[in-house]
């Protein structure tokens, strides 16, 4: 597979520093369009996308085929929060102003069919992110966490970070979730309450069984920093790199602006599924 570092230029897309307050799909569709982008051009750059949003719950595919998802995403709505089902996999996540989304959106080659190593190059780079305290970071399943998967990120076994990732024919979009800074109690119990409603009437646990507890925040793990502190980091762990020039952009460039016009339509048609 084609390893990050290896390409002379790397695009780094940070607006955390304005969070989105409208479609949450609208940042989903950037990643959407320079995948597709890559898909189309193996000399595309690697893509490093950074945002927030200031209230939203973003669904995995198999929670809006909940009995009650219907209900429950209508409820999640009278209450402020913007909801979408993405591409990528995974279970409910909510999103909040401490909570940064990571993406690595890069070309992959037809072969590299082999999740893992793209998953892996999304620990490191969070690793290197967190300096030292990286040290402290474990990968694996946290039971009762939220979005439960193999590529989980916890500190003291409390998970603040899980990952997923879409793949095209031969482009990949790693999306990772950070909480870095709020109540990892409180986003679980916002996620637990999506499924008391969802999934009533269910007799088969085929969703996370949520135990809020098992959440927490990077700033209640005691990492300094707080959101602009992180994206620094990010920004400071690409620079490091010297086989690699970074392409800073903090608003979606012109060029791509179009094509993720395309993508967000057709990631609305998609959302119109939710409940069949």
């Amino acid at each position: 597979m084609q390893n990050i570092w290896s390409k002379n230029t790397v695009q780094l897309l940070d607006t955390t520093s304005r969070p989105y307050t409208g479609e949450v799909l609208v940042p989903f569709s950037l990643d959407e369009a320079y995948a597709r982008l890559c898909a189309n051009d193996p000399a595309m750059p690697p893509l490093v996308h950074l945002w927030r949003h200031e209230r939203a719950m973003v669904l995995g595919s198999r929670d809006a085929k909940l009995p009650h998802a219907v209900e429950a995403i209508r409820e999640l709505q009278m209450r402020g929060y913007e909801t979408a089902v993405r591409q990528s996999g995974g279970a409910a996540v909510p999103l909040a102003p401490g909570v940064v989304n990571l993406s690595l959106v890069m070309p992959a080659g037809a072969v590299d069919l082999n999740p893992e190593p793209f998953f892996v190059q999304m620990v490191e780079l969070i690793r290197a992110a967190l300096g030292t305290d990286g040290e402290r970071m474990h990968s694996g399943e946290v039971a009762g966490a939220y979005c439960p998967g193999s590529y989980d990120l916890a500190i003291d076994g409390l998970k603040f970070c899980g990952i997923a990732q879409r793949r095209l024919t031969r482009a990949v979009a790693v999306q990772a979730f950070v909480n870095v800074e709020g109540s990892g109690r409180e986003y679980g119990e916002q996620v637990s309450s999506f499924y008391r409603v969802a999934a009533q009437g269910t007799t088969v646990h085929n969703y996370p069984q949520v135990q809020p507890e098992r959440m927490a925040s990077l700033a209640e793990l005691g990492v300094s920093g707080g959101v602009s502190g992180f994206a620094a980091r990010i920004r400071e762990g690409l620079n490091a790199n010297k086989e690699s020039a970074i392409a800073v952009m903090d608003s979606c460039p012109p060029w791509l602006e179009a094509e993720a016009g395309n993508a967000l339509d057709a990631l609305k048609v998609r959302n119109l599924l939710v409940g069949s």
